[in-house]
């Protein structure tokens, strides 16, 4: 299967190695039916399609990239996300192939006439959206070491939108989208403000202070103050210990988690917007992984506080979609053993 020594980065790849060993079309589809793929931005005075000619694919190719075989991170190369069923839709010229990860061990050459592009179309269906919630590792990226640690910190963000949480290069999500989401979530639009931010959730300035105050003096068998614990943050604890998030006496520390893994995604989008570059990015991972490891002595310590601060900032007591997610992203993290929380040290 594939080359020999190669080892495909993703699921992805792997299932396109294997259907094309077997000759199979159809299954070269079904792998990347339900996945992003990636087309490259045009630059300005570019052909709005990278159309080519292909030996190997044997005539006229628009290639496309899965995300685990995405480049790695430059300036100007930028990438839009697209799905099977969009290309069947818009396909200019049935002549012309899809070529998937042109030139590299896991290339595929997909037919793409009329009747080739139903085909598409009915296999996208059978798979459907790839949904939110999924933990994916690539195989390329960082798996030991500090800087591991530091992208592992923001790993409930990664699981969130169902992207490698140890990628730190071209994309968190494409190009437009992180640059989308920084401008409407965050106010960032420009390297400026994405420093002012994350300087900002690198000093845990979104947190509430007075409750973060509270927590870290019970935690510290110090007097919490006139007002104590928030009750609806004991609320919380007990429900927490209930579905699994605490043990039966446990308590969380600090919401300090839920700043410093939006910190790593805010790095990861600065990147995917252009924000930033990656010697920056590489620094403020790691720094957010120091934070984490003195504010907290375990991944689990790290995963209540990341779903207390989740679900004071946006479930307010309703113990609703927004509390169900945050204690999906713990179980996810915290008992598959492909999650880094189960295979990096936290300290």
């Amino acid at each position: 299967m594939g080359t020999p020594g190669w080892i495909p980065p993703t699921e992805t790849e792997r299932r396109l190695c294997e259907a094309g060993a077997r000759g199979d079309w159809e299954g070269q589809v079904a792998a990347v039916a339900g996945e992003d793929l990636y087309l490259a931005v045009p630059q300005q005075g570019q052909d709005p399609l990278p159309v080519y000619e292909d030996p190997a694919g044997g005539g006229t190719c628009i290639p496309v990239t899965t995300r685990g075989m995405l480049p790695p991170w430059h300036p100007q190369q930028l990438f839009d996300r697209v799905t099977v069923e969009e290309l069947a839709q818009d396909w200019p010229n049935d002549r012309w192939k899809l070529a998937v990860n042109p030139g590299t061990p896991c290339a595929a050459y997909l037919p793409a006439t009329a009747a080739h592009r139903g085909t598409w179309t009915r296999i996208r269906a059978q798979y459907g959206v790839r949904p939110g919630g999924l933990l994916t590792t690539h195989l390329g990226g960082p798996l030991h070491g500090p800087l591991a640690q530091g992208l592992a910190c923001g790993a409930p963000l990664a699981v969130h939108h169902s992207v490698p949480w140890n990628e730190l290069g071209t994309a968190f999500l494409d190009y437009a989208a992180d640059a989308q989401l920084l401008h409407e979530q965050w106010s960032v639009t420009d390297p400026a403000s994405w420093q002012q931010r994350l300087g900002q959730l690198l000093d845990a300035g979104f947190v509430p202070a007075e409750t973060e105050a509270a927590l870290r003096a019970r935690a510290g068998g110090e007097d919490a103050g006139s007002g104590g614990v928030p009750e609806l943050v004991e609320k919380y604890e007990e429900r927490f210990r209930a579905d699994g998030v605490l043990p039966a006496d446990g308590q969380v520390k600090s919401l300090v988690a839920l700043d410093y893994a939006h910190a790593v995604a805010l790095v990861r989008w600065g990147l995917g917007a252009r924000y930033c570059a990656p010697p920056e990015a590489e620094q403020a991972v790691l720094r957010a992984g120091e934070l984490a490891r003195a504010a907290y002595g375990s991944w689990q310590e790290f995963s209540a506080g990341y779903a207390l601060g989740r679900a004071l900032a946006f479930d307010n007591g309703w113990f609703g979609t927004a509390y169900q997610e945050a204690v999906h992203l713990h179980r996810v993290l915290g008992q598959d053993p492909a999650s880094p929380w189960a295979n990096l040290p936290f300290v």
